[in-house]
């Protein structure tokens, strides 16, 4: 159905290929799956399939790509749009009209389908993508989640015979993701639908897939394979096989259940390690003693106020606000709080609260997006929002920023009352890196956003650009923003927000486009900010990386608190975002493969 024979792209301007010697085959009726460290070009070549490589893109492309038997160098985009239907990184670039049940008839119309089955297409995907609620909503005041699930249905209504996904779930909670993993899945074997996606979570996708394209490094040849045999080989592997490998494990497991069967071995190991000394509860229990640390709370009933404790939120807001973000990096150079890092940690315990959040609510567009939160966040405490999408987390973030106006209850941010706080004043209190975040980015070049961070912030000359290495390496100065991947994009206005070292930081979905590499290298850029007393809240549908750095997790539902504790109390008892290692080594409370790499070293 598609075919790659020794295709190369190289864009305008670039010294060497994006990628080359791209030569596989995606069978009819295939899931086949996309992986590689970020910026090894997964986007490209999905790209190649639509012909928006090089018909919109730009750029020169070698060899041959064909689909359906028709070659994409000679065939535009538009004609193609009867055979691949195509859903990018971003969303909102998707969409072409105001509301959902619009949205999802579009592209039927564009093809001339009849009125009656339009009607009948729109009403079983909005069923198949738990969308129903949402048909009359205008996509602007959906989430992040929502408008992909959107997106996802959108291209799903006319019944291409391919599909190419670029991170589908990135946006998703885990049990939407499943859900809409499980709709492919069914294309596939009950249709004969042909998919090619690309996917960074892949302890979400994995074994789903028929066979897996591993690009190794930019320009390298690709692996082809079972999912089996390239995770062998593979520089990237979710936590699942990470534990195969530690245990030896041979053949690696690729779920949770083929982990369990094989884990009982493990477990005893690591029983007596524990019976010896150490500590099973060991990152956790760090981590939830480290920071001034807010006193946990049961969960409550709809209604029922959480005493001085952290909640959440609900639908996130409509389309991200530019205008104020961009405020937020033209400021006087003041110097940060935070400017002796080692004073201002050994006074955490004395400190008072960074944020402090009471009976907050938000009313947008007739829908309760929060309900009597209250929250408070200590100086060098990492708390996780986490819920279904639509849940509130992103509102929450914006009245901590002042980009949500309170309709009851009360915000404060070091002193400041957020949405009364004009942004260059506000921005010494904090910084938040959105979930799109060209909203923080306008420069030329990434050498030009990182000398404007510098000046900024006020902070010493390399300082942004010592940042952007670190998280995401191999990011020349000439490049353009736009011609980054989402994922280089979100490490580039992560550099520009911590450039200023606010005390509170915020992120929203801060992992989107970020392979395991690079959510490493994150992670241990956000825990050496705790350690220097900064307080951070993320937004997070990620819980390997909640279970990675979190000291708290707050679950959110409807605007309200539902849960609210200790990671490892909190994620154990929740099927849905407990991490891989935790299932698998149940009952024993593990969160990650680096706790078990510790304990039984």
């Amino acid at each position: 159905m598609i075919r790659f024979e020794n295709v190369g792209v190289t864009y305008e301007g670039a010294a060497e290929p994006t990628v080359r010697g791209v030569d596989f085959e995606v069978p009819e009726g295939e899931l086949v799956l996309l992986i590689g460290p970020s910026g090894v070009g997964k986007s490209t070549v999905l790209g190649a399939v639509s012909g928006l490589v090089p018909h919109f893109t730009g750029g020169t492309l070698s060899g041959r790509v064909t689909v359906a038997g028709r070659d994409t160098r000679t065939h535009k985009p538009r004609e193609l749009a009867d055979v691949v239907g195509t859903v990018g990184q971003d969303p909102l670039a998707h969409f072409v009209t105001d509301t959902v049940e619009d949205e999802l008839a579009y592209g039927m119309e564009s093809l001339g389908l009849a009125p009656g089955v339009m009607r009948r297409r729109v009403e079983e995907t909005l069923d198949l993508l738990g969308l129903a609620g949402l048909r009359d909503r205008p996509i602007s005041t959906l989430s992040g989640g929502q408008r992909q699930r959107v997106a996802i249905g959108s291209v799903l209504t006319p019944h291409p015979e391919v599909l190419v996904l670029d991170e589908p779930t990135s946006a998703l909670d885990p049990a939407a993701a499943e859900e809409v993993l499980a709709v492919l899945q069914r294309l596939v074997h009950d249709l004969g639908t042909t998919v090619l996606m690309a996917e960074h979570r892949l302890e979400r996708v994995l074994h789903y897939a028929d066979r897996v394209v591993l690009l190794p490094a930019p320009g390298a040849a690709p692996v082809v394979g079972t999912p089996a045999e390239v995770m062998a080989v593979s520089p990237v592997y979710p936590p699942v096989v990470d534990l195969g490998r530690l245990a030896g494990w041979s053949p690696l497991p690729l779920t949770v259940r083929d982990a369990r069967r094989r884990a009982t071995p493990l477990r005893d190991r690591l029983t007596t390690h524990a019976t010896a000394g150490h500590d099973n509860d060991s990152a956790a229990g760090s981590r939830a003693a480290g920071p001034a640390r807010v006193g946990a709370a049961a969960p409550r009933r709809r209604g029922q106020a959480t005493p001085s404790t952290p909640a959440p939120a609900a639908a996130a807001p409509g389309k991200r606000p530019r205008h104020p973000l961009a405020l937020f990096r033209r400021r006087p150079s003041a110097t940060p709080q935070t400017a002796h890092p080692k004073a201002a940690r050994a006074d955490t315990a004395a400190a008072p609260h960074v944020a402090e959040v009471h009976a907050l609510a938000v009313r947008r567009d007739r829908v309760d997006a929060l309900r009597h939160v209250d929250l408070t966040v200590s100086p060098g405490e990492t708390v996780a929002l986490m819920g279904r999408n639509g849940a509130g987390k992103s509102t929450l973030l914006g009245a901590l920023v002042g980009l949500v106006r309170p309709s009851a209850g009360s915000v404060r941010v070091g002193g400041a009352v957020p949405h009364r706080t004009p942004p260059r004043e506000l921005v010494r209190h904090a910084g938040l890196v959105p979930q799109d975040p060209r909203d923080l980015l306008y420069a030329d070049t990434v050498g030009a956003e990182c000398a404007a961070a510098d000046r900024d912030a006020g902070a010493e000359p390399g300082t942004c650009r010592a940042l952007v290495s670190e998280l995401l390496p191999g990011i020349s100065d000439g490049t353009h923003p736009r011609d980054l991947s989402e994922g280089q994009c979100l490490a580039l206005a992560l550099a520009v927000v911590l450039t200023a070292r606010p005390p509170l930081l915020l992120l929203d979905e801060p992992t989107r486009g970020l392979d395991y590499a690079a959510k490493a290298r994150l992670a241990a850029v956000l825990r050496d900010l705790a350690g220097r007393g900064h307080a951070i809240v993320l937004a997070t549908h990620d819980v390997e990386l909640a279970a990675e750095i979190a000291h708290r997790v707050v679950l959110l539902a409807e605007g309200e608190v539902i849960a609210d504790g200790p990671t490892a109390e909190t994620v154990v008892s929740s099927p849905s975002f407990a991490p891989q290692v935790t299932k698998i080594l149940a009952p024993q409370r593990w969160l990650t493969v680096a706790e078990v790499r510790r304990a039984l070293a």
